[in-house]
This record gives structure tokens, sequence and C-alpha cells, in this order.
């Protein structure tokens, strides 16, 4: 992965503002000396006002961390004095931003990012937000390296895309995981047919009682369950409230799920599941309960990270093509940065079925 710290692209600096004068009609701020410059700088606002050249700049970026009294008088000098900020040039820097780095298939977005990035001659800083809610100064950051454009997987909430827009910032959110409005541009997969296609195989195998262990209720997750009810109810088959948990998209909410579910007198033949880790939850509780995957059980994943087709047996799962996604949302991001016109801001990439040795027919 290529990084850029954000040292290698210098400091940002607000140079002289040469084209704004001050009025001749208003009293110097330091009264006769008459040694205002010719050009209003910064450094000349922040002299005038009694602050530091930064707290000018958090006044002018709109940043907190400046009393109101203090705001209030830099601002009455900026107007007075006519300063006007100059555009500041946007850095050959692409940021892809996680909520958090552990997922097992942020390496293969960060390649797909890496891979479109080095097409296009630009740097990839990644970086990690921490969950919602965390304070604003991690957009901050952010909007104050001036990347050509962000990615942000998974979501991107509602303030943090108003401060990205009022500093003209392109981004696309990365396989959202909560309804956005029709104009943020974004990169999915195909959930639902990915969830009808993994239960279609299931049932083509000959199973009937078929269990999913779903996730929160996210678009994606419920997309994923709406495909798996779909498949069920073409093939005549029941949607039974009993065979669905929702849980976390963890391994050990997973295995939690499937102890008991695979514990009950009627036990499903067959358990299709949200993600991965959930898959391999299942794998463990069928070992701790002395059940043969796919003899006595089947099972199907949804995403297709790499280590699972090193588990013993390989697993059965649906693809999606996390790196192929990478790529497209990082194209349209920079597409956005360069303000073309683009024929549309929602993209959904295609999913297919992995058929590995986790599914067979059912013994009866």
């Amino acid at each position: 992965m290529t990084t850029a710290p954000g040292e290698r692209w210098g400091k940002a600096t607000v140079p002289d503002n040469r084209s704004a004068t001050p009025s001749t009609e208003e009293p110097d701020e330091r009264g006769a000396r008459g040694d205002r410059p010719a050009a209003v700088t910064i450094a000349y606002i922040a002299e005038s006002a009694g602050v530091s050249v930064p707290t000018v700049s958090k006044v002018l970026n709109g940043r907190s961390g400046v009393s109101d009294d203090t705001r209030a008088r830099v601002e009455e000098l900026i107007h007075r004095y006519g300063y006007r900020k100059p555009p500041k040039s946007r850095s050959n820097l692409v940021e892809l931003v996680f909520r958090e780095l552990e997922s097992m298939w942020a390496v293969e977005i960060i390649r797909g990012v890496e891979r479109a990035a080095r097409r296009n001659r630009v740097g990839v800083l990644v970086s990690e937000f921490g969950l919602q809610g965390t304070p604003a100064r991690t957009i901050d950051d952010t909007v104050g390296r001036r990347p050509q454009c962000v990615l942000s997987v998974a979501q991107l909430s509602e303030e943090e895309r108003d401060q990205l827009k009022a500093k003209g910032i392109p981004f696309v959110v990365f396989d959202p995981n909560e309804d956005l409005p029709d104009d943020v541009p974004f990169v999915g997969a195909t959930n639902w047919r990915g969830g009808q296609a993994a239960t279609r195989h299931l049932i083509e195998l000959g199973h009937r009682r078929i269990a999913m262990i779903s996730g929160p209720d996210h678009p994606f997750c419920l997309a994923r369950l709406a495909g798996y009810s779909s498949a069920l109810t073409e093939a005549g088959l029941p949607v039974e409230p009993d065979l669905v948990v929702k849980t976390l998209l963890t391994r050990e909410d997973g295995h939690k799920a499937a102890r008991d579910l695979l514990s009950r007198p009627d036990r499903p033949s067959a358990v299709f599941t949200a993600n991965d880790m959930q898959a391999l939850g299942v794998y463990q509780a069928a070992r701790e309960l002395g059940l043969s995957i796919p003899a006595d059980l089947s099972v199907v994943g949804f995403d297709d990270v790499p280590a699972v087709s090193w588990v013993d047996p390989p697993l059965t799962t649906v693809h999606q093509p996390l790196a192929e996604m990478a790529v497209a949302a990082t194209e349209l991001a920079l597409a956005l940065g360069r303000g073309e016109d683009v024929p549309q801001v929602g993209l959904e990439i295609a999913t297919t079925l992995t058929v590995r040795e986790s599914t067979a027919p059912p013994k009866d």
C-alpha cells in the first residue's frame, strides 16, 4: 500500500491576499502609527486582534476552540479589512477512512483503492475515525489535509458530509450500512441477489429447513435477509421466524446463535449467515455438538474473505468483490474531484456464489 503522511504534502499555509486592501474609511486598529501594510495578511489580522495566527485560522475555517468574544473580534476585523482567504488547492491524495480497521476484509478494500490510486498517480492515506459519535476533530483532520477525495467505509454522518461539502471535498461511501440521501455517492454490492443465490443453492441440494443467522438492521443485512426469504417463497417453502436469528456480525455471536439453533430437536439441516465471521462461529458450534460439516450440516457465508478458503472444510460463500468495489469507489470519487459529470452516483457491483466443500445434500 502506498501511504502519504500529511507531512509529505507540507503544512497548510494561508498566503497574503494581495488583491484585498484595507479600507481607508475606517480608523487604523492600531491608532495613529499608520504602519498598516498595503496588503492584509492573516498575521496582520492576528496582531490587530491580539491573538495568535492559529486562532485566526480556526475562525476562518469555522473550527471550534475559540471563545465567542474572540471569534466576534476576529470576524469584525476580517470584515473591516475585506480579508478573503485565498482558495487552497487540494493535496494529491485519496483518504480512505475506516471506522474500524480490524475487519478481515479491510486489506481487500485497501488493495482496490491502491490499485485505482496508482493508475491515477495519487497517494493513499488510510485513517481510522472510530465509531460514530467520536469528537469532531477527526473529520477536521481530514478537512485540514484537503485530500482530492474521501472514501468512507460503511458510514459518514450527515454532519461529516456537510463539513466535506463545505470545503469542496468530494466523497463516496463504501458499502453503506445505513440509508443515504439520494444525492450521496456510494458503491455497494448486490446483497439481495447474494442472499437469494445462497439460499437457492441450499434448496437445490435438497434442504428444506434452512436457518439464517442475520445481522443488525443495516440495509445490507436486511437485503441479504430479504434475498433469503425470497428464495424460500419462490420454492414454496415457508419463512419460519424461529429459524431466523438476528445478532451481531461476529464469530462469537454467530457461535452463540448456532448453538441455540443446532441444539433443538428439529434442528435445521443448513445455515446461511449474513457474513463469513458468523459462519466461522457456526463451524465452532457444530464441532462442539459433534456435528460434521457438510455431512450433518451445510453452511453458507457471505463476503468471501480470504481466510474462509483455508478452513476445514473450505466455506461455500457469496463472493462480495471488495477489491473491485474499492476500485469503482475510488474512480468515482476522483471523477467527482475533477468536476466531471458522472452517469450515476450510486453503484452496485454484482455478487457471485463461490461453492466449496461446506455444502452437500442433506442425509435424509
